[in-house]
């Protein structure tokens, strides 16, 4: 649910997109913004479509507001294009991240924020890249199959909400690519894959559902598999975080070629339930007049979204990130604590009790629902977060800037599950 902690906590985003241009002005406005804090000079970098939403004061305050949360502005590392948007790969005295910059024809600042690192040409140093078709995206992600004492067992690592790349990079952190790489060394093969609302964000539009972000490309690489004689005879795993794992029994639901599911940090209670609460747990940790007029914001969003009034045409300015209407009457139909109840296959439902986007709440609702399900575990884990990393007291999204790993004990009993005949 990294949107989520997006939205509450950090990125500012100021406008969308346009054409292609040199990279130089953004290290120029950068320089302005960043190290001399001369924001006039910066402000006027912005195309006039822009200005009018923007000021040389909102500048100011974001460029603040960086500096107390990540650190004073060291340099840029290296600079990557894609069309019209550079990312600027930023190095910050307590993390490093992307600063998108997009231009338009006159060289004029169109679109400009902040968002954990992308690997540009990215090489796998372990496995090696397999695209697979799914309707008509191709869906790009890393094979790893193990050379030594290969279980013939295949887990396929499905994404939290938002465009996530494979390795569901959050900031400095890869939680999918710890797993699958210790796996791997266990002898568990793994796919993990870019979500096409990262790579082929137009196939994501109004009328999208959570079937279209998740379910279908999944059940899709499940039928890839199975009907390629290389794979034929591995065992499907299915392993979700966060929306991933609460889609879980949807998935399960649609295809009978899944061996054994695989839940971290799955919501059970309803998406727009947990929004408010992560809102309210966000203010309280850091109050802030910006952060309690969001919560406002989204609190009057989600009475829109829960009123006898919405409807797929509901204008998505109404409703929670803005999300269209077909998309959230699509998260209202669903009940995973329905569905689960007709999933026959064993499953691994594994909780940190830090974790304040998903909390100990949902665990519990897990184990009452499944309580006589014989083929249910469930464990949960003191001092881990939402991305299974260690950590003392209360959990705040800076945590996640930190860089870590996911704990050894999680993937220790991720592989004993899938590992168990």
């Amino acid at each position: 649910m990294k949107n989520l902690v997006t939205s509450a906590f950090l990125f500012i985003s100021l406008l969308s997109f346009a054409q292609n241009q040199h990279k130089e002005t953004g290290e120029v406005f950068i320089k302005l913004l960043l190290q001399e804090k001369n924001y006039e000079k910066a402000y006027a970098f912005f195309d006039e479509s822009v200005k009018s939403k923007i000021s040389s004061a909102l500048l100011k305050t974001t460029e603040q507001q960086l500096e107390n949360q990540l650190g004073k502005f060291n340099n840029i590392i290296e600079i990557n294009n894609e069309n019209s948007t550079y990312f600027y790969y930023a190095d910050f005295e307590k993390m490093k991240l992307d600063i998108k910059i997009t231009l338009n024809e006159a060289n004029k600042i169109m679109g400009f924020f902040f968002s954990p690192h992308r690997e540009f040409n990215k090489k796998n140093l372990l496995g090696s890249d397999l695209n697979i078709k799914s309707d008509n995206i191709t869906l790009k992600g890393t094979i790893l199959i193990p050379e030594k004492n290969n279980l013939k067992k295949l887990v396929i690592f499905v994404h939290g909400s938002g465009p996530q790349d494979r390795d569901e990079t959050i900031y400095e952190n890869k939680p999918f690519k710890d797993i699958a790489e210790s796996l791997y060394q266990k002898g568990i093969a793994s796919y993990r894959f870019d979500k096409k609302t990262l790579t082929n964000p137009e196939s994501f539009n109004d009328k999208s559902t959570i079937d279209d972000e998740v379910t279908n490309d999944i059940v899709n690489i499940i039928t890839y598999f199975k009907e390629n004689d290389q794979y034929a005879a591995y065992e499907i795993i299915l392993l979700g975080h966060s929306l991933g794992a609460n889609l879980m029994p949807r998935i399960a639901g649609k295809s009978a070629q899944i061996s054994k599911l695989i839940l971290l940090a799955g919501n059970a209670r309803p998406l727009e339930k947990l929004i408010a609460e992560q809102y309210d747990y966000l203010y309280k940790q850091n109050p802030s007049p910006e952060l309690q007029e969001a919560a406002k914001k989204i609190k009057e969003q989600i009475t829109v979204l829960t009123s006898k009034s919405f409807n797929v045409n509901t204008p998505k300015e109404e409703l929670p990130f803005n999300l269209s209407g077909y998309y959230w009457k699509s998260v209202l139909d669903y009940n995973p604590l329905k569905e689960v109840k007709n999933v026959k296959i064993p499953m691994l439902i594994l909780q940190g009790e830090r974790d304040y986007q998903v909390t100990m709440e949902d665990f519990e609702l897990w184990k009452s629902t499944l309580k006589n399900n014989k083929k249910a575990s469930f464990i949960s884990y003191p001092t881990l977060n939402h991305l299974f990393m260690n950590g003392e007291n209360a959990s705040e999204p800076k945590e996640y800037m930190i860089k870590g790993n996911v704990d050894e004990k999680v993937i220790n009993d991720i592989y004993n599950f899938i590992e168990k005949n």
